[in-house]
């Protein structure tokens, strides 16, 4: 029979909002609100450092970044990120989650700075000082995945415990959102200071002076909502459920929840002293919740494949059929101008308002259906776009591609994009939450870095006089949008060995709160409360 819940875990379980869930929210989602700042800001200004350090004649296509440059711009942070993930879950779990919540943020600061400051008049020297403070500002950002979703979890109640994870996980929403403002309000300043002669020379290379100020000022921008956060970070108690179910340590654990929620708790310290404790590779972990781990871990990899390539790649997608104008036709800094213009109208009408439907229904129709939603419908508008793909190059029917393309925004943030983040932080044990989700998350970054050096490979042109010029051939933008399609397929198919977490306490979920004799005579729960 199921163990009774220790008083201090039901009051978390039953309590009502209340303003601490929003203060939560806040400090866990604007780390959030700079990873994907920090993540995707990069793609802001790709197109720039190969037009200021690789402008001259001695490179395969000047003005344009090398493919394995480039590559390592885009990708560096997520390897990176896949360490950070691993490595900060694993001391979330060891160490507790207060501990280590503000290393990740003094990393993310130290590392957006540094990366502003790739000094050097050699474009390798820059290029490998860059790649090397966006390798350790990823190392943070992977911190902030498990960190910030265990902990939203172990705050909230069980009845809007999905909102708010979701709601951490939003904030990076307006994070992608407010690195395409940013990058407007930069170029547009430098546009309007330095008018003609200059200005008006649309060579590739040219304003260079000024350009290189630009990406530098966008990058180290990042570093300003994560030293506004690092204060409250540091009030934060530690959460009830660390301290008591792997610390073991209840009278501390209803200690802070009593001056959180502001009742009186009773210390039950003979109930905690009763859970049992396993480890990840144990034959335990593996009866209870190996199939979980595999459903958390493949969908996200998938996801992230499909949801990287399109964010990163958006400005080679809509140059291709023709919404954003060639580079030749545009000098340095009003490229950065267009392609932020096009990525921020792209976030505002369907990746903020996707975050927000997944808030708004997560804890009515459940885990599992909006993920399997959202998959679908990527699936769907990823061939419309790619099996009828000559027609929506013509000039006339640009608007219907980028409509579509906006839907497949729209539904991997109202669905899985958000849902693949929040249920690790709900169906694994405290004492290894923090850890499997950090697993999850990493496989999903190992998706995102097949998105984003696998994309920018096979949707090169086909055509000969690039391949000439040092390039390798590529499938083309049209059969690289048929094998995103076919990977969002794979994660929908993935998606039913993920279990349904709505309305169930985070006890009940991970089984800690089931009798070890209980499972023994049921060896057919090592696939639990499945959908």
């Amino acid at each position: 029979m199921a163990r009774e819940q220790l008083q201090v875990l039901n009051a978390l379980d039953v309590a009502k909002t209340q303003w601490y869930h929003f203060t939560a929210i806040v400090i866990a989602g604007m780390g959030f609100f700079t990873d994907a700042y920090d993540l995707f800001c990069i793609s802001l200004v790709t197109k720039l450092l190969g037009r200021i350090y690789y402008h001259v004649d001695d490179y395969p296509k000047p003005g344009t970044l090398p493919p394995g440059v480039a590559a390592a711009v885009n990708g560096v942070a997520f390897v990176g990120t896949i360490a950070g993930q691993l490595f900060f879950g694993w001391l979330g779990d060891k160490m507790g989650r207060k501990r280590v919540y503000g290393m990740t943020l003094m990393i993310m600061v130290i590392c957006s700075i540094g990366s502003g400051l790739s000094f050097s008049k050699n474009p390798k020297a820059v290029m490998a000082t860059l790649c090397f403070f966006r390798f350790w500002l990823g190392f943070g950002i992977g911190g902030d995945y498990p960190l910030s979703a265990t902990i939203m979890s172990e705050y909230a109640n069980k009845k809007t415990r999905g909102a708010f994870i979701a709601s951490v996980f939003a904030m990076q929403g307006f994070g992608i959102l407010a690195g395409g403002v940013f990058a407007i309000i930069v170029s547009a300043s430098f546009k309007a200071s330095f008018p003609a002669p200059a200005y008006e020379d649309n060579a590739l290379g040219s304003t260079v002076d000024q350009a290189d100020y630009v990406w530098r000022i966008i990058l180290m921008f990042g570093a300003i909502p994560a030293a506004m956060t690092y204060y409250w970070r540091m009030k934060m108690p530690e959460t009830a459920r660390y301290t008591a179910l792997v610390a073991k340590n209840a009278q501390q654990a209803a200690s802070d929840m009593a001056k959180v929620l502001h009742v009186e708790i009773e210390v039950e310290q003979d109930k905690v002293e009763k859970t049992k404790d396993f480890g990840l590779f144990s034959r335990e972990f593996l009866r209870r919740h190996g199939v979980h781990l595999l459903g958390t871990t493949s969908t996200w990899f998938l996801l992230d494949i499909a949801f990287y390539s399109s964010n990163l790649f958006q400005k080679d997608i809509f140059t291709a059929v023709g919404w954003l104008p060639h580079a030749e036709t545009m000098n340095a800094i009003e490229e950065v101008y267009k392609i932020a213009r096009a990525q921020t109208l792209i976030a505002l009408c369907s990746t903020v308002p996707g975050y927000w439907f997944t808030v708004a229904f997560i804890d009515r129709i459940g885990r599992f259906k909006i993920q399997l939603m959202g998959f679908f419908f990527m699936t769907v508008f990823m061939f419309a776009l790619a099996i009828p793909y000559d027609h929506w190059t013509h000039r006339k029917n640009r608007i219907g591609f980028v409509v579509m393309y906006s839907l497949t925004f729209f539904f991997s943030n109202f669905g899985p994009n958000a849902t693949t983040f929040v249920v690790p932080a709900e169906i694994f044990p405290a004492r290894l939450r923090s850890t499997c989700h950090g697993i999850s998350a990493a496989c999903g970054k190992a998706g995102a870095m097949v998105g984003a050096f696998g994309f920018l490979y096979a949707a090169q042109n086909q055509d000969k006089s690039k391949t000439d010029k040092g390039y390798p051939p590529g499938i083309g933008v049209k059969n690289s949008l048929i094998v995103l399609g076919v990977v969002n397929f794979l994660g929908m198919m993935f998606t039913f060995l993920v279990p349904e977490a709505n309305g169930k306490s985070l006890e009940e979920m991970s089984q800690e709160n089931v009798e070890e004799e209980e499972m023994e005579s049921r060896p057919e729960d090592s696939r639990a409360v499945l959908v």
